[in-house]
């Protein structure tokens, strides 16, 4: 009686090119403003979409604007603050467009995130973001 032996050889590479990628959400600019694109390189949402992250650092107390225009998606504006939690969510701006506009008071200085995506799968392209610091009448 004879006995076979089988070796099976499994290689992994290209699922830990996924895993090795690093998380680095791009910092704002100091002007506040960006003009970039969303693609399918950028993070996948879930739902058909992707989204780019930006870092802002807040304080306390501060009042905000963020306002995010494309005329290749239909955007999505969210702030995640310094713990992951989302501190404000737009997704249609008060002009009837797909643009987005969120005004918020920042409960805790920190880093934030500024994320821009897109609503579903409604694509990629263009946007151009600005966060505005809203400053008091007096």
């Amino acid at each position: 009686m004879s006995t076979t032996l089988l070796t099976i050889e499994i290689t992994a590479t290209a699922s830990f090119a996924q895993v090795n990628k690093v998380y680095s959400p791009l910092p704002l600019p100091s002007t506040y403003e960006v003009t970039d694109s969303l693609t399918d390189k950028d993070i996948p949402t879930g739902q058909g979409g992707f989204a780019r992250d930006y870092t802002v650092k807040l304080n306390k107390g501060e009042n905000l604007a963020v306002d995010l225009a494309s005329d290749s998606f239909d955007s999505i504006i969210t702030l995640l603050g310094p713990n992951g939690s989302t501190v404000a969510e737009n997704d249609d701006g008060p002009d009837g467009s797909s643009n987005s506009l969120l005004f918020t008071r920042i409960s805790e200085t920190g880093s934030y995130i500024v994320r821009v995506r897109s609503f579903g799968e409604t694509g990629v392209g263009a946007f151009k973001l600005k966060v505005t610091r809203l400053q008091p009448v007096k």
